[in-house]
């Protein structure tokens, strides 16, 4: 076996094992089996509707923390609740008058599939309605005050002020409580996705008072997830500058809060931070001052089946005759990078671009999404962008790629000698060794290069996968034809001849689609295989043997995989065949590509017969 052919087998071996590995080690996760009994978690009384732990005491002099255990108003599904419509770009909905929440959110601008009567997508949903989710702000009640003093989350307030909320007309909530105190919300929204929440408290009576303002999402039950391990989807936060994660489950295994009454985690003091809950494309985030120190608690209630995400600020005094006010921010919306980039730079919001999943190679991951949205932005088609950015990375591998080809080429040249050493050497495996790698210096040649570049190829398919898979500007992506969801595999199949036959491709999720594959992965396949008909196949059974199958294998393993990624392989692919086959002619080689794919059908009748 030549040692070109060595390299070449083994970085192909590496990156089979490397994606094989990725489906053994790393299964899909499953999700965590919901609650069912309400009456479970000891202190907490619920009925249907119920948010839980809504209306927490305040620790005096400390920030307040809302308990689970001790509430005594929980919200309640209202269904005449007066409502007041939300209409912006991009969200469509309402806020309900009960409790003030914001809990009714469509994304005006994306679909739940490429069918365009699917209906857009749904964010928020009420209380009481399956899958409840929602944001809430409120004051919990300080010295001086008892719980019926301060709203709670079932509380009707009146509109003050507005009828429609519009990125141009504010909405204002008041409530006038039985301590005499004035409570105000205004609630403000620009014309993406951040929600504006001014919070205030007018005290007109001749006592002073505390309390303690706090924001909370609260999402009932598990949602449906994508549930694949390289995404992220639960709590994320940003604690002093550290990124948070913690998934659904993580959080149903916490240990219980004491001072809390329910499983929770507490991120104390934290400065220029935010928490909400990610999906794979969508988030709800509150994001108190950037200024205030609050503290951020991500919990679980057990009978009630409710996740919860809360800032917590510390108690304010309201003096007698004073007005105080606490300002906060809401993100519900879609995880678009160049929005959500934008309310991290020109917002102040802390390292908001971090709410999208980057994974572990974010060094990489970063630069390739911010290239390809570039590269779409001039082009307006993702499959182009997508295979120019293969040409612009194929272009920064180049000189190792060179050296790499020619360290192959060189390789070559040596066989001869190679030969002579093996015969001098006998079988003293040493001295071998010891002659070879000096005959390596003389000739300054790196039996090793010859892998570095597709060994960089794996980090960079990883990256590049991640990017396919999790941000939303490759969400129903098209292509071209059929190629509508570079997102999603390729929806052609052999089963009906791509399209030609009147019968429905096999469902993504089923044998026969990995089977019945589609246009895409057959080409890729076809390139794999060109690529290795640049040298003939080696005379060894066993290594033709690896080269014959190897193209086809990765047809099928990779048929699954997203649209886009199969592209990038493809380009990848095609430019690498027309990289080596330049550099072979220019160091005197004149690769006969037809000859060896007629001589490999030659083989294979010889061996037929």
């Amino acid at each position: 076996m030549d040692d070109q052919n060595k390299n070449l087998i083994l970085a192909t071996a590496l990156s089979f094992l490397v994606i094989l590995g990725w489906f053994l080690l790393f299964p899909p996760e499953q999700q965590a089996p919901q609650p069912s009994d309400p009456a479970a978690t000891p202190g907490v009384q619920v009925t249907e509707g119920e948010t839980g732990a809504l209306s927490p005491p305040a620790l005096d002099g400390q920030p307040a923390e809302m308990s689970a255990g001790t509430t005594t108003d929980p919200a309640t599904d209202i269904p005449d609740a007066p409502r007041v419509p939300i209409e912006t770009p991009k969200l469509s909905g309402s806020l309900s008058l009960a409790g003030g929440r914001i809990d009714d959110l469509l994304l005006s601008t994306y679909d739940d599939t490429l069918d365009p009567d699917s209906g857009n997508v749904r964010l928020l949903s009420p209380a009481g309605e399956p899958g409840a989710y929602y944001a809430l702000h409120g004051w919990a009640p300080g010295a001086g005050l008892d719980a019926a003093a301060v709203p709670g989350t079932d509380t009707v307030w009146d509109l003050e002020d507005g009828d429609t909320l519009t990125p141009e007309s504010p909405v204002t909530l008041r409530w006038d409580s039985p301590s005499g105190l004035i409570f105000r919300r205004q609630i403000a929204v620009d014309a993406d996705y951040m929600f504006t929440v001014t919070q205030s408290v007018e005290n007109p009576t001749e006592t002073d008072v505390r309390a303690a303002p706090y924001g909370f999402v609260a999402r009932h039950g598990l949602p449906d997830l994508a549930n694949f391990f390289i995404l992220h989807e639960g709590v994320v936060a940003m604690a002093n500058g550290e990124l948070i994660e913690e998934d659904y489950d993580s959080l149903a295994d916490l240990d219980v809060d004491a001072r809390i009454g329910a499983r929770a985690v507490t991120e104390e003091d934290v400065t220029g931070g935010w928490i909400g809950f990610t999906d794979k494309y969508w988030m709800t985030s509150l994001i108190p001052s950037q200024a205030d120190t609050v503290n951020l608690v991500s919990l679980y209630q057990e009978g009630p089946d409710i996740y919860q995400t809360q800032t917590v600020y510390p108690t304010r005094d309201i003096p007698a005759g004073a007005t105080v006010t606490q300002e906060s921010r809401l993100f519900a919306g879609a995880k678009e990078w160049e929005t959500i980039r934008e309310y991290e730079k020109e917002g102040g919001v802390t390292k908001f671009i971090d709410s999208i999943d980057w994974g572990w190679f974010f060094f990489l991951t970063k630069p390739i999404f911010a290239v390809l949205h570039w590269l779409n932005g001039i082009i307006g088609n993702m499959g182009v962008a997508i295979i120019l950015l293969t040409l612009c990375i194929k272009a920064l591998l180049f000189p190792l790629a060179y050296k790499s080809y020619v360290s192959m080429a060189r390789m070559k040249e040596l066989q001869p000698e190679m030969e002579k050493l093996k015969e001098r050497a006998g079988d003293d495996r040493a001295k071998l060794q010891q002659e070879m790698m000096t005959l390596y210096r003389e000739k300054k040649v790196n039996p090793a290069a010859g892998c570095l570049p597709l060994l960089l190829q794996i980090p960079i398919f990883f990256s590049l996968y991640k990017v396919i898979f999790v941000t939303i500007e490759l969400r129903h992506a098209p292509f071209f034809g059929p190629f509508r969801d570079l997102s999603a595999p390729d929806p052609t199949s052999l089963y009906n001849l791509f399209g030609l036959f009147p019968w429905a491709a096999p469902e993504p999720s089923s044998i026969l689609a990995m089977i019945f594959i589609g246009i895409l992965p057959i080409l890729l396949g076809i390139s794999m295989w060109l690529q290795q008909k640049l040298n003939p196949a080696p005379a060894d059974a066993t290594q033709a043997m690896i080269f014959a199958w190897m193209p086809w294998v990765f047809m099928f393993m990779l048929g699954g995989f997203a649209s886009g990624l199969v592209v990038y392989w493809i380009a990848n692919n095609t430019i690498t065949f027309t990289q080596q086959y330049l550099i072979m002619r220019s160091h005197g080689s004149r690769p006969d590509v037809f000859g060896n794919i007629r001589s490999g059908f030659k083989r294979k009748k010889s061996e037929a017969k």
